[in-house]
């Protein structure tokens, strides 16, 4: 992330503050990654957290997450797809996958919380993969940076000391170069339709 390939990255960040009026953001390789990284930040910061509700019908990575982050999944009859986002209780984490609009962060009850957002192909920002973590809490938006790009700063290895074992989950820079261009042209945004999600409470697994 040392490089000067990843300007560009910085440059993306920064447009999606302006847009979605976040105070930071952080890009990641996914939706699944954001959410991921947002359950390992309060895992890191001791949360005394053991159950997350999570809609018996949304997709199948966001229990995955949950899952593999050592925790239960409350699955809920939540009907959330008409505003395009729902809250992983009890933590301020936010599945935004389908939906992103301009000025979002200020709006409703995504204040305060830490939105995960979606640029797959089929979402708003098309860039096939990628994600990204609005919040407004400066130490939280540092901690994402260095936990996407294996536990490093950005800066040469062979300077760097390791903060911590991070994940591979940063975002390269021909995708956030396509993300910014295509934002530009992103007008008020809103929420995508419906998808025809299962029911993921019937799998046996997600209860052991």
């Amino acid at each position: 992330m040392g490089s000067k390939a990843y300007k560009v990255v910085e440059e993306f960040e920064e447009a999606l503050c302006e847009y979605t009026k976040a105070p930071y953001a952080v890009t990641v390789a996914s939706c699944s990654a954001a959410i991921f990284l947002c359950l390992q930040r309060f895992k890191y910061l001791n949360t005394h957290v053991s159950t997350i509700s999570v809609p018996k019908r949304t997709y199948p990575s966001v229990a995955h997450a949950v899952y593999h982050c050592g925790l239960k999944i409350r699955f809920t009859d939540e009907k959330w797809q008409k505003r395009g986002y729902y809250e992983l209780y009890p933590l301020p984490i936010v599945d935004s996958a389908k939906l992103m609009q301009k000025d979002m962060y200020l709006k409703g009850d995504l204040m305060g919380m830490m939105v995960c957002l979606s640029f797959h192909s089929k979402k708003h920002i098309k860039i096939g993969r990628g994600g990204a973590i609005l919040t407004e809490n400066k130490a939280d938006a540092e901690w994402f940076k260095v936990a996407r790009f294996d536990g490093r700063h950005q800066k040469p290895l062979h300077k760097d000391k390791l903060a911590f074992p991070g994940w591979n989950e940063y975002m390269l820079p021909e995708q956030a170069a396509r993300g910014l261009e295509m934002l530009q042209f992103m007008g008020n945004g809103g929420v995508l339709p419906p998808d025809p999600y299962i029911d993921l409470s019937k799998y046996a697994f997600y209860h052991k």
